[in-house]
């Protein structure tokens, strides 16, 4: 009985020390995939924790030596690539969609604008439609853009009432020597006034400015009066001179504005060249001003060009006249105007400014001094 006892007592220690021996080896193998799952979830780039399906097999090992093998090895996620890490994360930029109320505005800008050039455009586009069309459709209460039966009586009948080259010439002669007139004396003033700046400049440049609030019924007299006193009445010479002193303000202000524009480090570094005043002025200085001057010149030879109301009152002589005179003649005694010879002089007058500016509208821009100073 006690042999027996102590044979069961052996098996029953064998089988304890197996179950024992089994339990160290399930604790082993637990320890070794917890190591392996804290090495794999130390891989990841993107610092998440890997998930392992039977993290607790190592727990239970020691309990239970046969668990840990019996579940399955720790299952590893895969590490998220860069561009998706950058399109997970929050701080990611992103370019803003164009929203609704910034195409609105955008629309509505491009609708203002053309509604602008179509305001601009209809009265000379009538007034070509105008000088094409016969007596019979310029009488018609249905009027169309389209004349139905072109002709050209309109310009012949213009040039037989009334003396328009001779009155283009006498506009083209005051346009031209005023303006030009304008530019010589405008030039040098601007530049000192743009580049000595004291006291005396800024009150000369708010005169000209307040100058040019005046109307011409203030000023019309005083100058009628000075020119009658002179014996330049009725005289071209007259007629320039007073267009060159109303539209000297205009100029002057202008020039001084591009004047301004134009760096004085370019003006000193010709004159550490060995350049003189006058040789700075002219190589250097000159140049950088023609986009200025062609600018100013065209606004004054259209001003002179289209004036009315001093060639009205200052001269007397058909022949004298200019242009925006003559056109008055096609009205009748009683106020009814030809409209079919009118229109057509009045496109002939016209042609002159727009083919002067599609000549030198190139010369007309801005930014020709981008770049030429660095600071």
């Amino acid at each position: 009985m006690s042999g027996t006892e102590d044979g069961g007592t052996e098996d029953g220690g064998m089988e304890g020390g197996g179950m024992g021996g089994a339990g160290l080896e399930g604790a082993r193998e637990g320890s070794g995939a917890k190591a392996g799952a804290t090495a794999g979830s130390a891989t990841e780039d993107s610092g998440e924790k890997a998930g392992t399906t039977e993290d607790g097999a190592g727990e239970d090992g020691g309990s239970s030596g046969g668990g840990a093998g019996r579940r399955g090895t720790p299952t590893v996620r895969p590490a998220a690539t860069a561009p998706a890490r950058r399109a997970a994360s929050p701080t990611a930029r992103r370019t803003p969609a164009p929203t609704a109320r910034r195409t609105a505005t955008r629309t509505g800008q491009y609708a203002a604008l053309l509604a602008y050039l179509a305001f601009l455009a209809f009265p000379f586009l009538w007034l070509i439609s105008t000088a094409f069309k016969p007596p019979r459709e310029l009488g018609s209460i249905h009027p169309t853009w389209i004349p139905e039966a072109p002709t050209l009586e309109n310009f012949r009948q213009a040039f037989t009432q009334q003396p328009l080259l001779a009155a283009a010439g006498n506009s083209l002669l005051a346009a031209a020597l005023s303006a030009l007139s304008a530019i010589v004396l405008a030039t040098p003033m601007a530049y000192v006034l743009a580049r000595y700046r004291n006291r005396l400049s800024r009150a000369a440049t708010g005169w000209v400015v307040i100058s040019q609030a005046f109307p011409l019924v203030l000023v019309i007299i005083p100058l009628f009066l000075i020119l009658k006193g002179i014996h330049l009445v009725d005289s071209r010479i007259g007629l320039i001179m007073v267009y060159v002193v109303w539209s000297l303000p205009f100029a002057l202000w202008m020039l001084t504005g591009y004047v301004r524009a134009v760096p004085p480090e370019l003006e000193e570094a010709a004159a550490v060249d060995g350049a003189g005043r006058v040789r700075t002025l002219v190589s250097v200085t000159a140049p950088l001003l023609a986009p200025g001057i062609v600018a100013t010149a065209l606004f004054a030879f259209i001003t002179a060009w289209n004036e009315f109301f001093f060639a009205l009152v200052l001269l007397k002589s058909p022949g004298k006249q200019t242009l925006p005179v003559v056109l008055t003649h096609f009205l009748g005694t009683e106020g009814v105007a030809d409209l079919g010879p009118l229109a057509a002089a009045a496109l002939l007058a016209t042609l002159p400014s727009l083919l002067l500016f599609a000549v030198i509208q190139r010369r007309i821009t801005g930014g020709m001094l981008a770049g030429a100073v660095k600071n």
